[in-house]
C-alpha cells in the first residue's frame, strides 16, 4: 500500500486528537473507573478501529483492510497478556485505584512511542534483509514453545521484576516513599525528588517493550506494510487502558490464554518461514490473510470458551471442598467444648 507523507501526517495527527479527547473527556480528573465507563470506552475504541479498517477497505481495497484487522486482533489478544503484568506492577507499587487510570494512560503512550521506534527499525531491516523472515519465524516459534512451558509450570505466586532501565532510574534519581497526587516531581528540603507515580509510569511503558519483542515480529508476519503495522498497534494499545478496568477481574479466569497465544505465535511463525521460502523460489504454499484471520479468531474463541469452563469447574470444586471442610471444622470445635465440660 502506497502511503504518502501527507497521509502519515494526517493519521498521526488524528491519533493524537483521539488520545487528547480520551484524556480530556475521561482521564483529566483522577477517579476510579467503573465497569460501565470502561465498557463504553472499550466499545468506542473497537468501533474506531473498525471504522479505520472500513476506510482502508474503501480507499485501499480488501487486502490492506484484511491485514489491518488480522494485525489488530493479533495485537489486541497479545496485549491482553500484558494486563497480567500490569496488575503485578500496580500491586508492587501500591498504586491507589484513583490514580491507576492516569498511570496506564501515560504508560501506554510511552509504550506506543517505543513501539513506533521498533516498527521503524523492523521495516528498515525487512526492506534490506529478506532473510530476517527466517529469524522472525524461528523466534516466534521459540516464543510459542516458551509460552507453553510457562503455562505448564505451576507457579503459585508471580512477582514483577524490574528491568534494568527502571533500576537505573531508581538508583540515579531519589524518590519519595508516597504518592503526591498525580505529581511526577516534588521539592523537599530544596531537593528535587521523583514520585512513585513517575516510576510506575516508566514501569508500564518500558515493560511493554519486552512484549513488543514478540508482538512486532508477529504482526510483520501478517503484513509488511509499516503503515498498517503502526496503526494496528496504535488502536490495540490505545484501548488497553479501558480493557484493563473492564476485564481486570476476569484475567484470572483466562487460564488457557497462554496456550491460545502460543498457537497464534507458532502459526504466524510458520507463516513467516513459508513466506521466506516462497520469496527464495522454493515451491511451498503461502497462508493467505483470510485464512490467518480465521485461524486467529477461532483460536481466541476456543481459548476463551475452554478457559471459562475450566474456571467454572475449578470454582465448583473449591466450593464443594469448602462445604465438606466446614462441618468437619464445626465437629472439631464441638468435641473440644465437650471435653472442657
Amino acid at each position: 500500500m502506497d502511503v504518502s507523507l501527507t497521509l502519515w501526517t494526517l493519521t498521526i495527527l488524528g491519533l493524537c486528537a483521539l488520545i487528547a479527547a480520551d484524556f480530556f473527556i475521561g482521564g483529566r480528573k483522577p477517579h476510579e473507573v467503573s465497569v460501565k465507563e470502561a465498557g463504553v470506552w472499550t466499545a468506542v475504541w473497537v468501533a474506531l478501529a473498525g471504522l479505520f479498517g472500513l476506510g482502508l477497505w474503501i480507499f485501499g481495497g480488501g487486502a490492506p483492510a484484511g491485514e489491518f484487522f488480522a494485525g489488530f486482533i493479533t495485537e489486541k489478544s497479545l496485549s491482553v497478556d500484558n494486563l497480567f503484568v500490569f496488575v503485578l506492577i500496580m500491586a508492587k507499587f501500591a498504586v491507589p485505584p484513583v490514580y491507576q487510570q492516569r498511570v496506564l494512560m501515560v504508560g501506554v503512550l510511552i509504550a506506543l512511542v517505543l513501539r513506533a521506534v521498533f516498527i521503524g527499525a523492523g521495516a528498515a531491516i525487512i526492506a534490506n534483509f529478506s532473510w530476517v523472515f527466517y529469524l522472525f519465524g524461528a523466534f516466534l516459534i521459540w516464543t510459542a514453545w516458551k509460552l507453553i512451558q510457562e503455562a505448564r509450570a505451576d507457579e503459585d505466586e508471580e512477582e514483577f521484576e524490574e528491568n534494568r532501565f527502571l533500576k537505573l532510574v531508581e538508583r540515579r534519581f531519589p524518590s519519595t516513599d508516597r504518592y503526591h497526587g498525580t505529581k511526577l516531581f516534588i521539592t523537599e528540603n530544596d531537593k528535587r525528588l521523583v514520585t512513585p507515580m513517575l516510576i510506575v509510569m516508566l514501569a508500564i511503558g518500558t515493560t511493554d517493550v519486552l512484549f513488543a519483542m514478540d508482538s512486532i515480529p508477529a504482526i510483520f508476519g501478517l503484513t509488511q506494510d509499516p503503515y498498517i503495522v503502526f496503526t494496528a498497534n496504535a488502536f490495540a494499545l490505545m484501548g488497553l487502558r479501558q480493557l484493563y478496568f473492564l476485564i481486570g477481574g476476569l484475567l484470572k479466569k483466562l487460564v488457557h490464554l497462554s496456550y491460545g497465544l502460543s498457537v497464534i505465535l507458532g502459526f504466524i511463525g510458520v507463516k513467516l518461514v513459508l513466506h521466506a521460502l516462497h520469496e527464495n523460489g522454493v515451491a511451498v504454499p503461502e497462508i493467505s490473510i483470510p485464512v490467518s484471520l480465521g485461524v486467529i479468531c477461532a483460536v481466541l474463541a476456543v481459548t476463551t470458551v475452554t478457559s471459562l469452563r475450566a474456571s467454572a469447574r475449578q470454582a465448583r470444586e473449591e466450593a464443594a471442598e469448602a462445604a465438606v471442610a466446614a462441618p468437619a471444622a464445626g465437629e472439631g470445635k464441638d468435641d473440644r467444648a465437650s471435653a472442657r465440660v
